[in-house]
């Protein structure tokens, strides 16, 4: 009886205590279910990506006060509320050279195929206020000669210079049109005065770098965008400024291309180990592109693989003589905010 009077005793109390416990728990899970909330809200995606783009502008321009930066994409970061019709960035857009836009006319939903009325006036609502300080730099994906012929007809016509590219893959120099549309003997020292620009960042089809700078050379494009590696292998100072003259004896620029939203996995600074979660700055792989993975673009250790010092990224466009960076993944901000 007297085991038992403890048993009946002790069981109220050992009822109370795991009920403390699993309140305890659950009230725990709420605080950091609250506290990660509150932390997400806390930042600024959009704010992180224009001071992201501002940091590379000046470490950039504090070595080459001619080096362009050039977003793609993401052009809501023009206004600080995300409207067409919104205050003005100036601080990023003075960071800035020019804009870049892909699938304005052709290529938003499918390619060779034209982007919806409605799509294109609202991206057209920002290009339309930046041009006035800014070059806009248009992608259209289209592979037929009418739709190609009226890509660069409606660019021109809005203010835009503008590249057709038939093949998604950027792994080209279309044969047509013939000559770039524009074309001129033109010496181009700023991107303000192109008129003109070939979008090749996918060297795939050139077995050597010998092979697709002389392909480039043939060329008379005002600018060129273009990666940094053939085959794993960088291009040097010297074969970068081969491409620096138009076939036509007038001088253009030569810009690279560098993702600064997603982290890639057959880039230099990729380590074997890494995954998503580790390091902590990659979050997800992109579906759409394998190997491509979303970065928190803030992230202090992501921002020096990028910039800030001798061995980043940003580092090694400067003294491969590259005249500027075409920054992709701007607009990675949408992923953090949905």
């Amino acid at each position: 009886m007297k085991t038992r009077k403890k048993v009946l005793f002790a069981l109220p109390m050992l009822l109370s205590i795991l009920s403390c416990s699993k309140t305890e728990k659950i009230n725990s899970l709420q605080s950091e279910t609250l506290a990660a909330k509150q932390a997400k809200a806390a930042i600024d995606y959009r704010a992180e990506m224009r001071n992201f783009v501002i940091g590379i502008s000046q470490y950039a321009k504090a070595q080459n006060t001619q080096f362009a930066i050039i977003p793609q994409n993401g052009i809501e970061l023009i206004t600080t509320n995300g409207e067409s019709d919104g205050t003005l960035a100036q601080s990023y857009i003075n960071a800035i050279d020019a804009v870049g836009q892909e699938d304005l006319f052709y290529g938003y939903n499918d390619d060779n195929v034209p982007t919806p009325s409605d799509d294109n006036l609202y991206i057209r609502g920002f290009l339309d206020r930046i041009k006035t300080s800014k070059k806009v730099l248009v992608t259209d994906y289209c592979s037929s000669k009418t739709n190609m012929d009226k890509s660069y007809s409606s660019n021109n016509t809005n203010g835009y210079i503008s590249f057709a590219a038939n093949h998604r893959e950027l792994n080209n120099i279309p044969t047509y049109p013939a000559t770039p549309y524009g074309v001129n003997s033109n010496n181009i020292t700023s991107i303000s005065q192109a008129k003109n620009f070939l979008y090749l960042i996918n060297p795939e089809n050139y077995s050597t770098k010998t092979q697709f700078i002389n392909a480039v050379k043939a060329t008379n494009y005002d600018v060129i965008l273009m990666d940094l590696f053939l085959n794993d292998t960088e291009f040097t100072a010297a074969e970068i400024d081969q491409l620096k003259t138009k076939a036509n004896g007038g001088k253009r620029l030569v810009i690279c291309y560098m993702s600064i939203g997603e982290a890639e996995d057959y880039r230099y600074y990729w380590q074997s180990t890494w995954k998503v979660g580790t390091p902590s700055f990659i979050v997800a792989e992109n579906p759409d592109w394998p190997g491509n993975y979303k970065v928190q673009y803030w992230n202090t250790d992501w921002k020096s693989i990028i910039f800030g010092n001798d061995t980043s990224y940003a580092k090694k466009l400067l003294n491969s003589h590259f005249d500027g960076a075409y920054l992709d993944i701007i607009d990675g901000f949408e992923y953090f905010e949905n």
